[in-house]
């Protein structure tokens, strides 16, 4: 895998990044840090992939284990350190899973196999920071929450 990270020119902090499979990516810094806060920030980036990473699992493990899932999203909270390097301390990941009779123990077996096994991302952030789980699953015959679990 690799990526090349361009600085756009001499004014602002914008960046942008083109991956190994073709695809554009921009990023900037804040005001006060030079930039034009015109695109997410770095970090910003760490934490967006890495939802969209365990989010990717969850969705695969619930396929292969039957079950009939419609929707997965997932909401990252994160504190990062004050003091340089401002790595992240703590994330907490929420899962709104929506479906048709989904399996409150399956979809938690998802989310821990993605964090203890596949995630490559959140298991590298783990070395930093305290990560914590919860769940919520939307039943989408009745459009209730029909659970929600703490992990």
């Amino acid at each position: 895998m690799e990526c090349t990270v361009r600085w756009t020119g001499l004014s602002g902090m914008t960046f942008l990044a083109e991956t190994g499979s073709g695809h554009v990516v921009a990023m900037d810094g804040a005001p006060d840090g030079g930039g034009r806060n015109l695109a997410p920030r770095p970090m910003e980036v760490v934490l967006l992939g890495t939802g969209g990473c365990t989010a990717y699992d969850v969705v695969v493990i619930l396929r292969k284990s039957g079950q009939d899932i419609r929707g997965c999203e997932v909401t990252l909270k994160s504190e990062r350190a004050e003091q340089d390097p401002k790595v992240f301390t703590k994330i907490h990941f929420h899962f709104t899973v929506r479906g048709r009779n989904l399996k409150p123990n399956v979809v938690e077996r998802a989310i821990k196999l993605s964090h203890d096994k596949y995630c490559s991302a959140s298991i590298m952030l783990e070395k930093t920071a305290e990560m914590t789980h919860s769940f919520e699953i939307v039943d989408d015959l009745s459009d209730e929450v029909q659970v929600q679990a703490q992990q």
